[in-house]
This record gives structure tokens, C-alpha cells and sequence, in this order.
């Protein structure tokens, strides 16, 4: 019983979630990352039909560090 209402939890917290990253222009423009967060930056630093995607990945004494990473874009460029 304990174990299937944890698990009830854990697919109502998973589907709360927002299913899209949030994209923004400029790296400069991220002020804050959650850890597990992705953020898409549309600054035409990857190649043609991708997009950089930064992510949270592992707590530090420092804060919050963060990988980078070339993805394949999904859907039409906003204009």
C-alpha cells in the first residue's frame, strides 16, 4: 500500500513537470538553473537544424554546474 502511493506521487510530480525546455537567445540570459533543468539558447552557435542545450547537472561548493551541448532543434525556428 506505502509503496503504490509513493508511486502515485511520483508519476503525479512527473506529470507537473513542463514537457518543453524554456528557450532564450544568449547564454548570458540564464540567471538561475535547478539541477535536471534544460534551457535551450538560440544563439546560432551549433550547426544548421540543432540547437545548444544547456543543462543542470551536479551541485558544486560553487553552485549549480551545467553541461552544453549541441541537440537536433524540434520544430520551426520562432521569428
Amino acid at each position: 500500500m506505502r509503496a503504490t502511493l509513493i508511486l502515485a506521487a511520483l508519476v503525479l510530480a512527473a506529470s507537473t513537470l513542463p514537457s518543453s525546455a524554456q528557450t532564450v537567445s544568449r547564454e548570458s540570459d540564464i540567471t538561475h538553473i535547478r539541477l535536471g533543468q534544460r534551457i535551450l539558447v538560440d544563439d546560432g552557435s551549433c550547426p544548421t537544424g540543432q540547437i545548444k542545450q544547456v543543462t543542470g547537472t551536479t551541485l558544486t561548493p560553487q553552485g549549480i554546474s551545467t553541461v552544453k551541448q549541441c541537440v537536433p532543434r524540434r520544430g520551426a525556428r520562432p521569428n
